[in-house]
């Protein structure tokens, strides 16, 4: 039996519609949640241009560092609505928004610990895959002084843009 060649890879677009609605949108926890805060961002191109139909996913552990995931070895979430994903859409303006809980600071697999950080994922025609990196918070210096993938980056100017 001959092998067929793989079929390239391509961008979506030019007019992308990303149909993948979450019920529960931009929100990882209810409004009127105690401790809840906004993370706010906007998606720009390479050009600085704003990219008004991208799509963003945020991943986070709860304030007391464990995920809402089986697998998570300390055991379930104790945070009561904490759901631990949420998704947005950028507006117009590239602008995008997700309502959360600060997450906690988590092990590292190696006996360390990481900062507080949020997993984001976004998704925008021009993309054969989805971009990924971190948001980490600008008033937990200590933690992300030590935080192994902030650390890892060859200076300052590339770990303040995860800051």
């Amino acid at each position: 039996m001959s092998s067929r060649p793989s079929t390239p890879s391509q961008t979506v677009g030019p007019y992308l519609g990303i149909g993948l609605v979450w019920d529960d949108g931009p929100d990882v926890v209810a409004d009127g949640t105690p401790g809840a805060i906004w993370l706010r961002g906007l998606v720009l191109d390479g050009a600085g241009d704003v990219v008004p139909d991208a799509l963003v996913e945020t991943w986070q552990a709860d304030p007391d560092g464990r995920f809402d995931h089986p697998d998570d070895p300390r055991g379930p979430v104790a945070r009561h609505g904490f759901r631990g994903f949420g998704r947005c859409p950028t507006d117009v303006a590239g602008a995008w928004a997700v309502r959360t809980l600060k997450p906690g600071p988590l092990l590292d697999g190696e006996g360390g610990m990481q900062a507080p950080h949020v997993d984001v994922s976004v998704f925008a025609r021009g993309l054969t895959q989805r971009v990924v990196t971190r948001l980490y918070f600008g008033d937990e210096p200590a933690a992300n002084a030590v935080d192994p993938v902030l650390t890892a980056l060859p200076g300052p100017e590339r770990r303040a843009t995860l800051v």
